[in-house]
């Protein structure tokens, strides 16, 4: 879902400016290199010899990763460990994506960069181990903390209740959990941003402001016309197996430092997801 959008991104900044990055190697996929094998991971780095690599790949199935922790932490945990001892083996600049669930989500204000970190699930104890591996590894590495991810491509909350207000006569979404929606087009334009201003270091990259689930929910289905109630509930209510933060904000204030560019508000940013998904 990112994966796609980063090369179309930065496709797009190399037919205007050649010179800007550097030339995209195929995309990795897990047919190409299976990241939990660090042989595997070591032998790719080393035939290809970029100057930079961008780590899009996680096991981001929240409650897969309640049910399976060791394959949470192989694919989170370890496997960004191995992706960093190879950059740092050439002198290859690594961009890693994490998450806003390194946190407890008990703050009343947005995160910022050096909070105090304490995931409080499987898959945010595996993302936070993955951070600590880059930095064991590759101290100058970017870390990009980024929330609520969503697009076009690979599975995501905003598209399945899209598909949902066709198929049911009403939704039940979460209302007392609130982060940043963010659309994986704006996080690849800031990801090529953040490379060509080699930042390094944790940065929090979402789109601005925040809601919850159900306002999430509403406003996407607003957007595309579509009038199935949703009914408020609680995250007790939804009976999820695993415990999510209750606020996961994240401010924003040192990418912009480090860049000059400012998100756009995640209702902007919904919109034109929803429009692009109503015409795919």
């Amino acid at each position: 879902m990112l994966g796609s959008d980063l090369v179309a991104a930065w496709e797009r900044v190399r037919a205007d400016e050649p010179e800007a990055l550097p030339p995209p190697v195929g995309v990795a996929d897990w047919n190409v290199v299976e990241i939990t094998n660090e042989a595997a991971v070591h032998a790719f780095i080393d035939r290809h010899q970029p100057e930079l690599v961008v780590n899009c790949a996680a096991y981001t199935d929240v409650d897969g990763c309640t049910r399976d922790p060791d394959l949470a932490m192989n694919v989170n945990g370890r496997a960004p460990g191995y992706i960093a001892a190879a950059c740092a083996r050439i002198g290859t600049r690594l961009v890693h994506l994490s998450t806003d669930f390194v946190f407890d989500g008990r703050s009343d204000r947005p995160y910022v960069e050096d909070d105090p970190v304490g995931p409080i699930s499987a898959y945010g104890e595996s993302k936070l181990a993955g951070e600590r591996a880059v930095q064991e590894h590759l101290p100058n590495a970017c870390i990009v903390r980024t929330a609520w991810l969503y697009g076009l491509r690979g599975k995501n909350f905003v598209a399945t209740m899209l598909r949902l207000a066709r198929e049911r006569d009403e939704l039940r979404v979460v209302s007392d959990q609130v982060g940043c929606p963010t659309y994986t087009v704006d996080l690849a334009d800031a990801i090529v941003h953040l490379v060509r201003a080699r930042a390094d270091g944790v940065v929090h990259v979402v789109n601005t402001g925040q809601c919850s689930w159900h306002e999430l929910a509403c406003q996407a289905l607003e957007f595309a016309g579509l009038t199935t109630p949703v009914l408020p509930i609680t995250a007790a209510e939804f009976a999820s197996p695993t415990e999510r933060p209750a606020n996961s904000t994240l401010s924003t204030k040192r990418y912009i430092a480090l860049t000059g560019q400012q998100m756009r508000p995640w209702q902007d940013a919904l919109r034109a997801f929803v429009d692009r998904y109503g015409s795919a």
